[in-house]
């Protein structure tokens, strides 16, 4: 999960582009990048670490020009160390194309085999953007054979990156001299969106919320499979370039990693999370009686719309019962497991008022490895809880997920193997009750039931973009630490769920 921005503007963008990525922060703290250009010459600077540190005033005085792009990163393949995978990534043939890109592409081994043996080109990298950013470079090459460079060719060039590779993408690039091209995987995955602003300028980005944050008002989604070239004077081109495209975003964007304000794909997550509340309280209804019920209360942060509509729909009293020290990184971007445990309390502080003497249900937006819900629950029971229940407003995770969401192996993730009375056990809590897949389908389908599906493989194993064991393996093998990683992290990055990753 990554959060990428593109800009055309008529004046210096480097300030937008700046602004948009501190709107997307939340999609990735792990490193941050901008790219500008200005009389056909690129001017990069990226770094580990927030776009609040990364940027100061000379980096930003030493990107000039009125087109450009910005990424910030969190790591599903590749060393989360190395600055050199830092985004957005360079190549100087054909053109001189940067790129940045959100998502994971499943045969990044096949592609690097095939860009080195036959198309005689070299990646550094253990990045799969750097994989993807050369298939791109080649099928340009191939597109123009040498001549000047067109719209046609261009959308011909996409044409054929969607024939060579799979998995989830959301890209935007820079040609230079030409113009600034995005375009998203067939079926949709991750996230991107076009918007314009009163000046005409022109903004693509991974969610609604960095338009709307800059000024800019959204124009519409970025279809599956579909490519968009914007010409420096802000005209915008578009071809769908998938032979077949069938839109099915990633349903964890509405569980946890979209910001609530945003709309992706016509809905709303603030809305699509109170409709999964009250999918979630029939569920609690029947575990629980809500007579044995006293307090509903949300585990900051995402949880809290399901757990408002919840509390509403069963008629109990909804309270704060967590305060959060904000100035702590989200749990899933912090590298280590150790350091996740850790930081839970310092992340979370009880208010014992709400807990003492009290059976308390405790919401949370999903559960993944259990070991931060583990925590929390002893959290309350320390508080003075009599009765700790626990919700999950997504069903379980028993899946590692392929498409830039970093679950690593099976065997990480607590429902995987394990049924709901021995994930209870395992977690501590007086009673465990799970969202509903098919029902959450549902609540969030019906905020646009013109969406055709969605991508929820974490929960029912069903990759839509054909994902062999073979891939599943070399996806492991590029995502394990180096002995360097793991003396410095203690452990690699985990799936990001906000509370109990």
């Amino acid at each position: 999960m990554c959060g990428i921005v593109g800009v055309v503007g008529h004046g210096a963008v480097n300030q937008l582009i700046y602004d948009a990525l501190l709107l997307l922060q939340h999609r990735g703290q792990d490193a941050t990048g901008i790219v500008t250009e200005q009389r056909r010459k690129f001017f990069m600077h990226k770094a580990k670490g927030m776009v609040r540190d990364v940027f100061r005033t000379r980096n930003m005085r030493a990107l000039p020009g009125s087109i450009g792009l910005g990424q910030v990163r969190y790591p599903t393949a590749g060393s989360s160390t190395s600055e050199e995978e830092a985004q957005p990534f360079y190549v100087n043939a054909p053109f001189g194309i940067v790129l940045a890109h959100n998502g994971n592409l499943t045969n990044a081994h096949r592609l690097r085999r095939e860009l080195a043996e036959n198309d005689h080109r070299h990646t550094n990298t253990g990045s799969d953007s750097e994989v993807l950013l050369n298939v791109l470079a080649h099928e340009l090459a191939r597109a123009t054979q040498g001549a000047r460079l067109q719209a046609d060719e261009v959308f011909a060039a996409v044409r054929a990156v969607h024939r060579r590779v799979q998995g989830s993408y959301a890209v935007v690039a820079l040609i230079a001299g030409f113009g600034l091209l995005a375009f998203r995987d067939p079926f949709g995955i991750r996230p991107l969106c076009l918007g314009r602003g009163d000046d005409g300028t022109v903004m693509v980005a991974s969610e609604s919320v960095a338009l709307e944050g800059t000024g800019q008002h959204l124009v519409r989604d970025v279809a599956p499979g579909e490519a968009l070239l914007v010409l420096p004077g802000g005209s915008v081109q578009a071809a769908q370039c998938a032979e077949h495209a069938e839109l099915h975003p990633c349903i964890f964007e509405y569980v946890y990693l979209a910001r609530p304000d945003s709309v992706m794909d016509g809905i709303s997550v603030y809305q699509a999370r109170l409709n999964m509340g009250e999918t979630l309280a029939k569920r609690v209804v029947s575990t629980v009686p809500p007579s044995e019920i006293d307090t509903i209360i949300p585990v900051p942060e995402s949880s809290r719309p399901s757990a408002m509509q919840l509390a509403q729909k069963l008629g109990l009293p909804y309270r704060e019962g967590f305060v959060k020290n904000r100035y702590v990184g989200r749990t899933f971007i912090m590298p280590g497991q150790a350091t996740r445990k850790k930081s839970v309390r310092q992340k979370l502080n009880a208010i014992a008022s709400e807990f003492k003497g009290k059976r308390v249900l405790l919401v949370d937006d999903s559960i993944v490895r259990g070991t931060t819900s583990r925590e929390i629950v002893q959290m309350a029971r320390d508080a003075g809880a009599t009765k700790v229940y626990l919700a999950s407003a997504a069903p379980p995770v028993r899946h590692p997920n392929v498409y830039g969401i970093d679950m690593p192996t099976r065997d990480e993730l607590v429902a995987h193997g394990r049924t709901v009375e021995q994930i209870q056990a395992l977690i501590g809590c007086d009673a465990l009750i799970y969202q509903d897949l098919e029902a959450m389908k549902q609540a969030i389908r019906q905020v646009n039931p013109r969406v055709e599906g969605f991508e929820a493989s974490c929960f029912d194993g069903a990759y839509i973009t054909g994902v062999s064991e073979e891939d599943l393996s070399a996806m492991q093998a590029l995502r394990a630490p180096s002995a360097a990683d793991e003396e410095a992290q203690g452990s690699r990055l985990a799936l990001p769920n906000a509370e109990v990753a």
